[in-house]
């Protein structure tokens, strides 16, 4: 973690709040899936929970090599280093190879949200969102079991011959008016009395 102190009243209410997000069992699940994804010798976190989940990813390599087994040469060069900023740099690298993989923006993680641990949980819902636009690409590329991941809505286009686009236009719609239901007959003008019989 960063060299900071422990946070207090509003700020710790936040953290706090931040934290309650992290799911332990779908660590679990992505620890499981991205030592099935890398090919190199991943292994896995010293400890289970977040400081233990964020250690083990925090230099970037596991990443890159994850986002290279689902789409080759995303990273060209992975180097394991201790020195931050080139933990950091590894670890923009790979949300940039995410982003051309095709996870909005919107999606991914800060780089600072794993190198200092301050929303894992963030860095959860990526590695979610990879994992299911993995097995909605169904490329080959994806190991492990699909079920492990939601699958993305995909496109289902329609196409139609002219002739049934024409008839459309000979229909008219709801939108137009319609010359049954309710009527105004046997309504008096306006200014009548009411006729009571």
């Amino acid at each position: 973690m960063a060299n900071k102190g422990p946070s207090y009243g509003l700020s710790r209410e936040v953290q706090m709040k931040i934290d309650q997000k992290y799911d332990q069992t779908l660590e679990n699940t992505l620890v499981q899936w991205i030592v099935n994804q890398v090919s190199i010798d991943a292994g896995r976190p010293e400890e289970a929970g977040k400081a233990g989940f964020q250690k083990w990813l925090k230099d970037g390599t596991i990443l890159c090599h994850l986002i290279n087994s689902l789409a080759p040469n995303s990273v060209a060069k992975i180097q394991s280093s201790t020195m931050a900023f080139k933990q950091m740099e590894q670890v923009s690298q790979f949300l940039k190879a995410c982003e051309r993989y095709g996870i909005a923006a919107t999606d991914l993680f800060q780089t600072v949200d794993l190198w200092e641990g301050k929303d894992m949980a963030s860095v959860q819902r990526t590695l979610m969102n990879l994992g299911g636009l993995a097995v909605t690409k169904n490329d080959g590329h994806f190991c492990g079991d699909p079920n492990w991941f939601p699958k993305k809505s995909l496109e289902n286009r329609r196409e139609f011959s002219q002739d049934k686009l024409k008839e459309g236009q000979s229909v008219i719609g709801l939108q137009m008016g319609t010359n049954k239901g309710a009527s105004q007959s046997g309504m008096t003008g306006y200014g009548m009395p009411r006729q009571i019989l």
